[in-house]
């Protein structure tokens, strides 16, 4: 915490002073920014954790289209394998060609990485909130107390420095606040949805040549090579 300067008269100028002096309805507005803040950072610590796993993840998935990796364990892999073996094991029709059970693997494979994505989503649009309406809450703080400032000047007809100056102060306090809520909020949602799209290009690219591989037809039946799944390695 920085200190804006000692104290002058009977009003502290420290980052405290400003609190506790400043008007109720600019209280609120301090205590509901600094709230703001404090979720968003809890939501960033998490989404960096996720990411991280997201990352390897996509990595085995790429490993795994490669046929370097193992297609056993967990995380996003399985989720999709499992979901590209319950299609052929239920989806098969009579007479389908190779091209339609692999648009058929491929679609519920994609399916199941929308699903996931949508997860990794989760505390993003109040991150997006935070950014975009911060600065307008720390704002109208601003001109409550800027407003609380000029009463204050007519009341005792004074328009000196240390009459004006605490209401300013706490005034834009409180627009700092609203700053400091925003600004990593907006890079920590820019971040993340980056991320977030990469990966999914990833996945998507991966997830197309496991359903070329899959639909490879097994023997005279023409349906998908699942037993590489039901081994646990394709």
């Amino acid at each position: 915490m920085f200190i804006l300067a000692a104290e002058t008269g009977a009003h502290g100028f420290t980052i405290w002073g400003l609190v506790q002096q400043a008007d109720p309805v600019v209280k609120s507005v301090m205590a509901g920014l600094v709230l703001a803040s404090i979720i968003c950072w809890a939501i960033i610590l998490e989404k960096i954790f996720r990411l991280m796993r997201l990352s390897s993840d996509v990595k085995h998935l790429e490993a795994i289209a490669a046929g370097t990796g193992n297609a056993g364990g967990k995380g996003l892999p399985s989720v999709l394998l499992a979901a590209a073996r319950s299609e052929a094991e239920e989806g098969a029709e009579r007479g389908e060609g190779r091209s339609d059970v692999r648009a058929r693997l491929e679609r519920a494979m994609r399916g199941s990485l929308r699903s996931e994505l949508q997860k990794q989503e989760a505390g993003l649009p109040f991150l997006a909130t935070i950014g975009s309406a911060a600065p307008f809450i720390g704002l109208f703080g601003t001109v409550w107390g800027i407003m609380n400032s000029f009463t204050a000047i007519s009341q005792q007809q004074d328009t000196s420095l240390a009459t004006v100056a605490p209401g300013i102060a706490e005034a834009l306090f409180a627009t700092a606040l609203g700053l400091a809520a925003a600004i990593p909020a907006v890079m920590a949602y820019n971040a993340i949805a980056v991320s977030l799209g990469r990966y999914s290009a990833r996945a998507g690219s991966a997830i197309a040549g496991l359903a070329k591989t899959l639909s490879q037809p097994q023997g005279e039946t023409g349906r998908a090579n699942i037993e590489p799944l039901r081994a646990g390695k394709l």
